[in-house]
């Protein structure tokens, strides 16, 4: 994030300098707009900042006095979220007054389905709420000092009065600019992930429930029935009956020995495919693309490979987006391209289906944007009601490790 300062003076006019390179306005002797504005907002400090005290003690006792008790701990929630609030207000106040160009902060990073406790726990480790606090907690020493130097300097001292705001209104530039400003990009990075984190581990339980679920219900209860018919075969051939009913009971075995093998063979391709570890993603999606009942063309124009996680969420994303295509679009032609930008691997999966797909429409889109989310990148959607629909995803590029890269055997 960067603060900028417009200095909206004569002798910089229409000049935007970095906060953090230049220094602040220069004091003026003139009774210009500037200076009328520096002085309201030096005369405004005082009811502001005795509302933001009152408010940040009045939240931090009651808050602290309750923590014994099931309702503390989300009261400082509210009262940090509220804090926000005076932040954004002042964040106005001093863009309007003192000219101050300052990013609002990024959002909390609240996960979709996450219950009351996650939302509490982010609120009370968010760092913006706890520097507007601090900002407020402080304020009010300034704002009688500044509210009282200012009026007084209106009768008083009135030729110097310019060279008076503007050095006042540089300090409440300066703490603004301190205390006010965007999270850190780390801290904020920091606060996405950990919110991420969860969409990760509710993504990889229940891709350990699919397995468990398939495994159970699939090539296990087949291998049972395998077990039952050889065995129900020995007793026959041990009791001399005829060679005719043996032979179709070990051909039956031998016909549900085929289906397990396939059924663990699409077990272990929706795990991580061999040709996708040997071969590489343009091979690997080929295939993918030869499975789905509508005719897809895959173009992949990458020039070398991806590390392998990156490779492997790029490949999960095109199979399941080609699964919705097979069974929801109607789609006649689809097409899946694969590209390198710069730094990012892009993809694009479109089909001339019906249209009408959403985020939350029960075809796992929302889940496959979760995935990409959580390892920064991108997921969008353009699937207007008559078709076509495009997805587009990005994924960050990172090379592939080579000394631990399995497809170099």
């Amino acid at each position: 994030m960067t603060v900028r300062i417009p200095y909206a003076d004569p002798a910089a006019p229409g000049g935007e300098l970095d906060a953090l390179d230049e220094p602040l306005p220069p004091a003026r002797f003139a009774y210009d707009r500037h200076t009328w504005k520096e002085i309201a907002h030096l005369l405004t400090n005082l009811p502001v900042s005795v509302f933001g005290f009152v408010y940040v003690v009045t939240m931090l006792f009651m808050s602290a006095g309750l923590t014994v008790t099931v309702v503390g701990f989300p009261l400082l929630a509210l009262g940090l979220m509220g804090a926000r609030l005076i932040g954004k207000f002042e964040r106005g106040r001093a863009r309007r007054l003192l000219g101050v160009r300052i990013d609002e902060p990024s959002p909390l990073p609240w996960r979709k389905g996450g219950g009351l406790l996650q939302r509490v726990w982010m609120a009370l480790k968010d760092p913006v709420g706890w520097r507007t606090v601090l900002y407020d907690g402080m304020r009010l020493p300034w704002g009688i000092v500044t509210f009282t130097i200012t009026l007084t300097s209106l009768f008083v001292l009135w030729p110097v009065l310019p060279f008076i705001a503007r050095g006042l209104a540089n300090a409440d530039r300066a703490m603004v600019r301190g205390l006010l400003s965007p999270s850190d990009e780390l801290e904020r990075r920091i606060a996405e992930l950990e919110s991420d984190r969860g969409v990760v581990v509710d993504t990889a339980a229940a891709d350990l429930r699919r397995i468990e679920r398939d495994l159970h219900d699939g090539a296990q209860a087949r291998l049972v029935n395998l077990a039952m018919g050889l065995g129900l075969a020995k007793e026959k051939l041990l009791e001399g009956q005829a060679d005719e009913q043996v032979a179709a009971m070990v051909d039956e075995a031998h016909g549900e020995v085929k289906l397990a093998l396939q059924e663990l063979r699409d077990l272990a391709r929706g795990i991580h495919p061999a040709v996708l570890t040997d071969r590489g993603l343009d091979a690997a999606l080929s295939s993918v693309a030869s499975r789905c009942t509508v005719p897809v063309k895959v173009t992949a124009d990458l020039g070398a490979r991806p590390a392998a996680a990156i490779e492997g969420i790029a490949y999960f994303t095109v199979s399941e987006l080609l699964q919705n295509i097979s069974k929801h679009s109607g789609a006649r032609t689809a097409s899946v391209d694969v590209w390198r930008s710069e730094d990012r691997l892009l993809i694009q999966v479109w089909d001339d289906g019906r249209g009408g797909a959403r985020l939350d429409g029960g075809t796992g889109m929302r889940g496959l944007a979760d995935r990409l989310g959580a390892v920064d990148g991108l997921f969008v959607l353009d699937s207007p009601p008559g078709g076509p629909t495009t997805v587009t995803a990005e994924l960050p590029w990172r090379e592939r490790d080579r000394t631990t890269d399995p497809s170099r055997g």
